[in-house]
């Protein structure tokens, strides 16, 4: 073979190698990453884009995940626990990865607005944008993504509405949008695969239609709104929920019964305008209920006994201790029995009797001679008994 044929052949294999290193990604992916790397930084502390060498290939950069030359998951920052994030702001080139299907970011100081051209990421999947400091509106052309399964954005300073073409998204499984400022109404989610709505720490308020939650959901947090209106006919058809707090709302009406026969867990309803008794259908198994704060009244239902931690404080509950809560105390099944600040008449407990130190009993601020002296919370008061003339009144029957 001539030298000229050799060179010929040494020249043609070094550009079929450069041809390999830069045609393994899809040139407006590689664009788009570059335009992405040049808005963001590493906070002090991270060392994530090290590895973002455009003279290599980016589908061996840190957080790149590639498939057929398109760029498919992209995992802005370390992940490892307590690893500083990234400062910056989010490129509109995101858009441009069309072939995505995942994208997140590690919590860092990322400032500015969600890119209207998120709404260009058809095939994305999971969205996840949490703890950092995005602003402004939830863009609306999130609607269009109808593959999305995953939505957090929690954490973040996002203002405005939950735009209710999201709402009507149909393959969502989780939305997290928690601790932001959103306002307005929380929209109808049509999703009927839907297992976990977070909108907890906002400014929402309205009331919530009895087909705006579907029954799929298993665990629901809507604590710290301005929430308003009954709940108990959206509330009876999830008997899937193993989590609820809808605490430190507004909300009305009654507790329906059969929501404590539902798997749950944690059971928060407290600092609400929740009225009438409460009657549960079955012994009560959930570990965790709390409707303290509300204006409910009636007997405590003798069903409350097998719960671990119960708070009834600070509601018009009347008449006698149920005496199984006796024995719960006594057995230390029943660990938290918060009853101040009631109209109770009574408890069917020995003075003498030592409580153990895993339960704790609070009683004070009600219409009974306080049997056993137990501590309470500095926030119940210093009163030990609600003055005689309230509970003249209030067994009376006038509120």
């Amino acid at each position: 073979m001539t030298m000229a044929k050799l060179l010929n052949l040494y020249t043609l294999c070094f550009l079929l190698q450069i041809h390999t290193v830069y045609s393994m990604l899809d040139p407006l992916d590689f664009l788009a990453l570059q335009s992405i790397k040049n808005s963001l930084h590493d906070m002090p502390g991270s060392n994530y884009f090290a590895s973002w060498d455009f003279t290599g290939d980016p589908c061996n950069f840190a957080g790149v995940y590639c498939d057929g030359g398109k760029v498919i998951s992209l995992n802005l920052g370390d992940p490892r626990a307590g690893s500083p994030g990234l400062t910056g702001h989010l490129h509109p080139a995101i858009g441009k990865l069309t072939s995505l299907a995942e994208f997140t970011v590690v919590p860092g100081r990322i400032v500015g607005i969600l890119p209207p051209s998120f709404s260009e990421l058809k095939n994305l999947r999971f969205l996840g944008i949490s703890r950092n400091f995005i602003s402004g509106d939830i863009p609306a052309g999130l609607g269009e993504l109808r593959l999305l399964r995953t939505l957090d954005l929690s954490y973040n300073q996002l203002t405005g509405i939950i735009p209710w073409s999201v709402g009507n998204l149909p393959a969502l499984t989780n939305v997290i949008l928690g601790h932001n400022s959103l306002s307005g109404s929380v929209p109808r989610f049509g999703s009927q695969v839907l297992t976990r709505l977070d909108l907890k720490h906002n400014e929402l308020s309205g009331s919530i239609g009895s087909d705006f939650l579907p029954p799929s959901l298993h665990y629901l947090s809507l604590s710290k709104n301005r929430l308003s209106g009954p709940v108990d006919q959206v509330l009876s058809k999830m008997i899937g929920l193993n989590y609820l707090d809808l605490s430190q709302n507004e909300f009305t009406g009654n507790i329906p019964g059969c929501l404590f026969t539902f798997p749950i867990l944690n059971l928060y309803l407290q600092r609400n305008l929740f009225t009438g008794s409460v009657q549960p259908y079955d012994q009560v198994r959930i570990p965790t209920v709390d409707l303290s704060y509300n204006r409910l009244s009636g007997q405590i239902s003798p069903l409350f006994a097998t719960v671990q931690t119960l708070y009834l404080n600070n509601n018009r509950f009347m008449g006698q201790v149920p005496s199984t809560f006796v024995h719960g105390l006594l057995d230390a099944s029943m660990q938290n029995l918060y009853l101040q600040h009631n109209y109770l008449t009574g408890i069917d407990i020995n003075p003498t009797v030592e409580i153990p130190v895993r339960s704790s009993l609070c009683l004070q601020y009600n219409c009974m001679v306080l049997p056993v002296q137990t501590p309470c919370p500095l926030k119940a008061g210093k009163q030990k008994t609600r003055p005689t003339v309230q509970c003249i009144v209030w067994n009376g029957g006038v509120n």
